[in-house]
Order: C-alpha cells, then structure tokens, then sequence
C-alpha cells in the first residue's frame, strides 16, 4: 500500500476521534462549573451560619449576663414606727414627717435583729447590708397613712448589692474571705436572713422607673431611655425631612453643573466622616457659638442630625433612581407638573428604599456615644428629663458608664442596658419597616 493510500485510510478514522472528543471535553467543563457553583453556594451557606452562630453567642452572652438586673433581693424589717422620731412634739404636719430620720428606724431594726452585734465598726457593716434608700420606702408609707406612727410594721426594703450578688449566687463564698467584697460575717448574717425567710426576690420596678444612681441597686434606666427617645425624636425631625428634600432636588430639579456636582462629591465624603468629628463641631458651634444648653437632648439631636443626613440623602436618591422612567413619562403624558410628578407618583414608590435608608441612619445615631460625649451627655444625670432641654443621657453613654464602675452588680446592669438598646432599636426598625410595606409597591 502506499504511502498516499496509507494516508487516505488514516483520515476517517481521524475525523470519526476528534467528533467524540468535543463532548467529552465539554462534559468535563460543564461538571467543573457545576462543582465550582456547588462549592460557592456551600461557602455562602458556612458564611451565614457563622454570623447566625456568632450573633447567637452575642445575645446568649448578654441575656446571660443581663437578665438577672430586672429582678432585686429584698429584704423584711420589722420596723418600730417610733413617735419621738417621727412625730417630733407631737406634730404630723408633713414637712415635719419629711424631715424625720427614717434610715435611723432601719438601724435600729437591724440592731433588733442581731442584739449580739455591739462594736462599731461591726455595727457599720450590719446597716450596710441594706440600701440605704430603705429609708424612703417607710417615709413614703407614713406620709401616705400618719395613722401608722406608733405601730410596728413590716417593710420590704432593697438589699445592699453586695448582698444582691451574693444571693443571685454571682460571689462565691467558698472563696478566702481576702478574695470576696463579702466578709464571713457578713455570709453569716445573710444566713440567719435566710433562715427567717426574711430575704427575697421580685420584680426590680427601680431599674424600670428611676434615674442613675451611684448604688448599684438604686440605678435606673429610665432617665438614658427618655433622653434616649428625646434625642432620636430631634433627630428624626429634622435629619428625615431635610435629607429627603435635598435628595429630591439634586435628584429630580438640580441642573447639572460643577455645582451640584461638588455638592454630591461632599454629601458621599460627610457619610465617611468619623462620628466625633460631628460632636467637635456641636462642641464648638452649637454650644460655644449658639449657647445652647449643655447635655440636652435638643443638643444632642442636632449632632446626630448631622450626622444622619448624609446617609439619607444618599439612600433617598438612590431609592428615585430606582422608580422607572415610565411612572414619570406616564405622569407627563397626562399633564402632570413636575412637582406632581415627584409628590404625587416617584415619592410614593421611592418610600419603601427611603425608609430603608433612614432605618440605616437612624441605626447608625442610635448608637452613637462618641459625639455625645463631647457636648458633655457623659455627665451624672439623676433626674429623669421632661423635655428635650432638660439635662440627660443617653442608652450608650449610660452603658459606656455603667462599663466603667467597679461594681460587680454594675456588671448585670450594662447587659441589662444593652438589651433595653437592642429592644429599642428593634422597635424602631419595626415601625419603619412597617411604615415601607404600608408603601411597597411592585411593578
């Protein structure tokens, strides 16, 4: 045979292998894709369980350590209502009841109790085994009924926190007594208290109804959660509008110029500005130009403001790009003003992305504490605010200084806090979220 016939016969047998192979290689390229698919979705999988998991150890860790703030040891008294320390020659009138020493009534009870308890210093650690708000709790009771004076009555007051502690079983008492806040003695008489049933556990009503206070046991969150709604309450009135008006305007009525393109440049560089830089200039303008009040809400409000807008504004515009050309061509097809067009068609159906964009924002200001800080909302506020010009805190500074007292019941208190913020901010992202269904359209 020769060599061209040799060749001939070679070419089918060479055009009948390359066909096969085509699908093969194709095959394997497709399985290889799919596999790399596969892989990719598993990845994003792991990555959302992750957070899950993260975020679970997140909140166990603070309900874990928080919950046991909303509830309080007590403690029983018997307490001897005695007419010469009360009703002070023989007058009811009630500023003399108001004026009468009603934490001496608690010692003396105390010294009832523990006869065996002489010396000083001794007697000094029996007193403080209570709060020494228990005074108020019998004061409030003889200016409701004088009728009780004389009479031997018996009162629930709060327990000292380190007596708190060691009854929610936060201090160990196996422990040296060189390394407890507790001494033996002070264990020794907790465990008489108990034995009498005289030591108890309810509802702490302080912590929901009262200011801050240097006692860990007379804190209160209810001063940083007032100013905390009186700050926000400023914030949401004047950052919401504005933002949603200048982003209308750049948006659907600016001229395209370098102006406006300068505008836009420094709203997107303000949304990156660090959060202090905004109390610097509440600092220095709002409180040393303007004179407005120190540590008030109002003060406040005006910082997050700021702060706030440039999130909107961004999130504003980006929600009107998103509604389609149509609605507006339709809307001027009808002979609609191009302010009818914005109010009454693009600003319904851009309504659920603003919302969005000012559940970010307001997010964001919630829990801010660094301009705070700086206009002077770190201060010691007791008195729980009236208005947005009364003097307060707010939930982070409280948690940030809850964080730094050396307390162990401070520690219970901080994770209480958090999660009073954290059901705070879910309840106002629930409202927005409610408010941009309410508004959802689909096309």
């Amino acid at each position: 045979m020769s060599d061209a016939s040799r060749k001939a016969g070679a070419m089918p047998v060479n055009d009948q292998a390359s066909p096969n192979r085509r699908p093969n290689l194709s095959q394997t390229w497709i399985r290889r894709r799919y596999a790399a698919e596969r892989r990719f979705k598993l990845y994003g999988q792991l990555a959302v369980l992750a957070a899950i998991a993260m975020l679970a150890v997140l909140l166990v860790s603070i309900i874990g350590r928080g919950y046991t703030a909303f509830y309080q040891t007590s403690i029983s008294l018997d307490v001897m209502l005695d007419p010469a320390k009360i009703a002070v020659d023989g007058k009811t009138d009630p500023e003399t009841l108001m004026a009468a020493d009603y934490q001496g009534l608690v010692k003396d009870s105390l010294k009832d109790m523990f006869p065996d308890v002489t010396s000083r210093g001794d007697r000094r650690n029996l007193y403080a085994l209570v709060s020494n708000s228990a005074g108020d709790v019998i004061r409030q009771a003889v200016l409701a009924d004088p009728a009780l004076i004389g009479t031997t009555q018996r009162f629930t007051v709060a327990a000292d926190d380190n007596i708190d502690m060691l009854h929610k079983g936060f201090i160990d008492r196996n422990l040296p007594e060189s390394e407890r806040v507790v001494t033996d003695q002070e264990i020794a008489w907790y465990d008489k208290l108990v034995a009498e049933d005289r030591l108890s556990a309810g509802i702490n009503t302080t912590f929901l109804s009262s200011g801050d206070s240097r006692e860990p046991e007379q804190a209160g969150i209810l001063g940083a959660f007032m100013g905390t709604v009186f700050t926000m309450l400023v914030t949401v009135v004047l950052a919401l509008p504005l933002g949603v008006m200048s982003a209308i305007y750049l948006e659907e009525f600016a001229p395209k110029n370098r102006a406006t393109e300068l505008i836009e440049v420094n709203i997107n560089n303000l949304a990156a500005v660090p959060s202090i830089v905004f109390g610097l200039l509440g600092l220095a303008v709002l409180l040393g130009v303007f004179g407005m009040p120190r540590s008030a809400p109002l003060v406040g409000g005006l910082v997050l403001s700021l702060m706030t807008l440039p999130t909107v504004i961004i999130a504003t515009r980006a929600a009107l790009k998103a509604v389609p050309p149509s609605i507006r061509e339709a809307a001027y097809g009808i002979g609609a003003s191009p302010l009818q067009v914005v109010l009454h068609h693009v600003l319904p159906l851009a309504t659920p992305g603003i919302m969005t964009g000012a559940i970010i924002g307001l997010a964001r200001a919630l829990g801010e504490s660094a301009p705070l800080l700086m206009i002077g909302m770190v201060a010691f506020i007791v008195d729980v605010p009236g208005g947005i010009t009364d003097p307060s805190t707010v939930l982070p500074v409280q948690i940030y200084l809850w964080a730094d007292s050396p307390e162990r019941a401070f520690i219970e208190k901080t994770s209480a806090g958090i999660m009073v913020l954290l059901a705070f901010l879910i309840a106002m992202n629930a409202i927005a979220i409610f408010v941009r269904r309410r508004f959802e359209r689909r096309w």
